[in-house]
């Protein structure tokens, strides 16, 4: 793959800021401790950071594969939104997007749109199996196999409603088969989490 010094730029701090973002929402504030949010920031760089991360480059790397030209920029806005409503309990979370430039067609569009949602449902299952088969005696680590599964479940989930400029109005688009397929597998992983 190839990245521009701004994306690499924008990928390094949407990642810490997104981050930040998280670990806020996981810590008490009421009984704020630095070394809670320290731990709170690095399990949320490794769920939630990772699976943002990576659902952005798969998208770079299919449509770079395609012979486009594909940047990732972010939405700094937005993501000084998300870390001020983390403090207020929830968050909602648009940290940038890969921009596309060369001749997609709606096949093209779909196949890398896809692409960024199937990576979270990836990652939400090997998060899944160290958390079902394996009986850690940490809490921080079940927290983390917890996290990083919920997360990835969600942003599976989240990433394919089918409204511009969601991945999946551009997935139904191509192939509703595909959509619907991808819909109810990270519909079932995210169900799961409540349940485990």
């Amino acid at each position: 793959m190839h990245f521009t010094q701004r994306e690499i730029k924008d990928l390094f701090f949407a990642w810490i800021l997104l981050s930040i973002a998280f670990a806020i929402l996981f810590t008490d504030i009421k009984e704020f401790a630095i070394m809670s949010f320290i731990v709170a920031l690095l399990i949320s760089a490794l769920t939630a950071g990772i699976g943002f991360l990576f659902h952005e480059l798969m998208h770079k790397y299919v449509a770079q594969r395609y012979g486009l030209f594909a940047e990732f920029q972010a939405f700094y806005k937005m993501i000084f939104l998300a870390i001020g409503l983390a403090f207020f309990g929830f968050i909602f979370a648009a940290p940038g997007a890969v921009f596309i430039h060369g001749y997609i067609t709606k096949a093209r569009n779909g196949k890398i749109s896809v692409a960024g949602p199937v990576t979270n449902i990836v990652l939400a299952i090997l998060f899944l199996i160290p958390l079902l088969l394996i009986n850690f005696n940490s809490e921080i680590i079940n927290l983390f196999f917890d996290l990083g599964f919920r997360i990835n479940a969600l942003l599976a989930l989240f990433n394919m409603i089918p409204v511009m400029p969601f991945d999946g109005a551009k997935v139904i688009a191509w192939n509703k088969k595909v959509f619907y397929v991808t819909v109810i597998v990270a519909g079932s992983l995210f169900l799961l989490s409540w349940f485990i």
